[in-house]
């Protein structure tokens, strides 16, 4: 099935092997992650994930075979997502949630795909979720969280200067802001001072207004402690590059800052 695009979502494919069958969903954008996303719904199958929330892929526009129907089908995906128009991780997103919200989860947790997040730990996202928070963050760096073969660049710029803008912002402290491995729940992502269906969010802006509004907006936030693993002696998976890439962040940072996101 085709989904045209419309005012804040992109047009997409959307192909589903299982009907909806849980309160809540795993959204994971991915684009040519090839064994790095087999690995990791592996080990999420093998955890049961599948069985607790209904897995879908927003993906933009893959072409290494990592999407192919029966390898998802194996791994107990339930629904792949492809976006057929531009933009990146933001309109991923959008796609994602947009149709996810009108197949009428309660709550969506996000994480990326290239298998660096313990997506094992899902049910501590969906027993925040449970208890009434809006907005869950996985951390590395709180206690039970674990930090693995961190690149010193990544640590010093979240440590020093991402998190504690994204902290200021909010007016609530967070420690691992960076991270994309989240929970929201169906009360904020439907807030109608959110309002993230916009195409200012084509990128990574999304993931940082996401971080701030909850808060703002004065709904529950807190932070769980999850692992980040980062590689050892192999390249840094990341679509991120060193220098015109992590500008972009700083810009998409301080533009949060200032509230250039919030709605008009």
């Amino acid at each position: 099935m085709i989904f045209e695009r419309q005012d804040g979502v992109p047009e997409f494919s959307c192909d589903e092997y299982a009907p909806k069958k849980s309160r809540y969903c795993v959204l994971i954008p991915i684009i040519n992650e090839g064994d790095r996303i087999k690995n990791e719904l592996l080990r999420a199958k093998n955890a049961g994930v599948h069985e607790l929330c209904d897995i879908i892929i927003c993906d933009g526009g893959s072409k290494d075979g990592c999407t192919e129907e029966s390898l998802l089908r194996s791994l107990g995906v339930n629904t792949l997502l492809t976006k057929q128009d531009k933009g990146k991780q933001g309109a991923q997103l959008r796609m994602g949630f947009w149709w996810a919200e009108r197949r009428g989860y309660d709550g969506f947790i996000t994480i990326d795909g290239n298998n660096k997040d313990s997506i094992e730990d899902i049910p501590r996202f969906i027993e925040k979720l449970e208890i009434g928070f809006d907005f869950v963050q996985g951390s590395r760096f709180i206690k039970g969280g674990r930090a693995i073969n961190t690149p010193i660049t990544r640590l010093v710029s979240v440590r020093l200067i991402h998190a504690p803008v994204i902290s200021l912002t909010a007016r609530k402290r967070f420690t691992d802001t960076t991270n994309a491995y989240r929970a929201y729940s169906r009360k904020y992502i439907t807030h109608p001072q959110l309002q993230i269906y916009r195409d200012v969010f084509q990128t990574y802006e999304l993931l940082a207004y996401l971080s701030v509004r909850a808060t703002r907006l004065g709904l529950r936030a807190c932070e769980i402690p999850v692992t980040r693993a980062y590689p050892k002696n192999e390249k840094t998976p990341t679509k991120i590059s060193p220098f015109k890439g992590n500008a972009q962040l700083m810009k998409i940072l301080f533009k949060n800052l200032f509230g250039a996101y919030n709605p008009k």
